[in-house]
């Protein structure tokens, strides 16, 4: 009962902090920026969707390690279901700031493969699609558990090279704000009015990213216990001589 409590107060924590934010973000006071002007909302949307994705693959790389320790089913589930939807966060993130670079950069496609911020954010995208490419072509679910756990270990560490230490490595600037001689966030959310906001943001984006990864995982636990509740009935009904 204490965990079902627990479980409806953070799913009510989650709709009160992304209306807050929806509210706030759409309608709520920005500063006024030469440049960024209007388009600095989306740093409600935009960059808490990429905090989100980041923490929740973190969660799913906790759950991959815990399935090679253990090699109990339901930490897979549970890695496979945060990785999945966090792959559709970068997915809408990388759409946000597609958008946003549309109305500050001057160009909704041109930097994809000029700015190494951009680059190393889809490098990062293609490697976690490689995940579940693999988990689809081993036919043992057993196998294929067991080598996407380990193949998490190294897409992690790949996607953080690749977002963090790739655009400083490159050589090349970036359009991205705290690179090339550009301002960083800092500069933008000291203004207490976007704290207040942005915060909120990246914790109701992960409360909802765990929220649909909880859901998915439960619908595999239930499908397994179908397939062994299956599988013992069989057994039953089929007794060894």
């Amino acid at each position: 009962m204490a965990l079902f409590s627990w479980s409806a107060s953070l799913k009510a924590l989650t709709i009160a902090l992304l209306v807050y934010v929806f509210v706030q973000g759409l309608l709520g006071p920005v500063p006024d920026l030469v440049v960024l002007e209007e388009t600095i909302r989306n740093l409600y949307f935009h960059v808490p969707l990429w905090f989100a994705m980041i923490l929740m693959l973190l969660g799913s790389l906790g759950f991959s390690i815990a399935y090679l320790v253990s090699g109990a089913d339901r930490w897979d589930e549970r890695a496979s279901s945060l990785a999945a939807v966090s792959i559709i966060f970068g997915v809408l993130g990388f759409a946000t700031g597609m958008l946003w670079g549309n109305y500050t950069w001057g160009s909704l496609g041109a930097f994809l493969f000029s700015d190494p911020k951009t680059l190393g954010a889809m490098i990062g995208l293609l490697i976690y699609l490689a995940y579940f490419i693999l988990r689809g072509s081993v036919d043992d679910p057993e196998k294929a558990a067991r080598l996407s756990a380990v193949y998490s270990i190294f897409a992690y560490s790949l996607l953080i090279f690749f977002i963090f230490i790739f655009p400083r490595m490159s050589g090349v600037d970036s359009l991205h704000p705290g690179s090339g001689g550009n301002p960083g966030f800092s500069a933008y959310d000291l203004d207490d009015r976007m704290r207040a906001v942005f915060y909120p943001a990246v914790f109701g984006y992960t409360g909802l990213g765990v929220w649909i990864s909880s859901l998915r995982w439960r619908m595999k636990a239930v499908e397994r216990s179908l397939q062994e509740r299956d599988e013992d009935h069989l057994d039953l009904s089929f007794p060894k001589a």
